[in-house]
């Protein structure tokens, strides 16, 4: 194979490194802070796909769980995650499969993008609820304008945003990635 695993790889570490770097670009609203986090998932599932885009999250929630402060903040360690913002950070690596794997059947068009990552969303929202509304002992319906509603207006602008730098960005890197 002339696509290198170890390109992959790198580009793994390198969207892991970028998810802990836009984290810190938060804006607390409540207990959910506004971060830019996303735009680091979406690219990563875009651009590498399911499995190598969830891998790239995964190595940025292990990396947190295991203390390195890359969450909102500067935070991290286990007691984030299950925290009641936990939910949403183990979403990360859902939504980014998902997204990834829209992303490789639909291809890298803006048109086909936009689609695959509004699919991603969901996946962190329904993760993030629940677990925000066990977590804090909430009704669903109660968790929705302090986890939902007040982030809408931002994901628009994210999704935007992320597919066109997939869609910039896939020309290049599709060469050398084996996916």
């Amino acid at each position: 194979m002339a696509k290198s695993k170890t390109a992959v790889l790198t580009l793994c570490a390198l969207f892991a490194a970028l998810s802990a770097v836009l984290s810190q670009v938060s804006v607390p609203l409540g207990p959910v802070p506004v971060t830019m986090t996303h735009i680091s998932i979406f690219t990563a599932a875009g651009l590498l796909g399911a499995k190598y885009g969830a891998l790239s999250q995964a190595v940025f929630v292990l990396m947190g769980a295991a203390g390195a402060p890359v969450f909102a903040g500067f935070s991290g360690g286990i007691a984030r995650i299950t925290g009641p913002t936990g939910g949403f950070i183990i979403g990360y690596v859902l939504c980014a499969f998902v997204t990834g794997l829209l992303a490789q059947r639909s291809g890298r068009t803006i048109k086909a993008l936009i689609p695959a990552i509004l699919a991603g969303w969901p996946v962190t929202y329904v993760c993030g609820i629940a677990w925000f509304a066990y977590s804090t002992n909430t009704d669903i319906i109660a968790a929705l304008p302090i986890c939902v509603y007040p982030f809408l207006p931002g994901d628009a602008l994210k999704t935007v945003l992320s597919a066109v730098l997939i869609n910039r960005l896939y020309p290049i890197t599709h060469r050398m990635l084996p996916v």
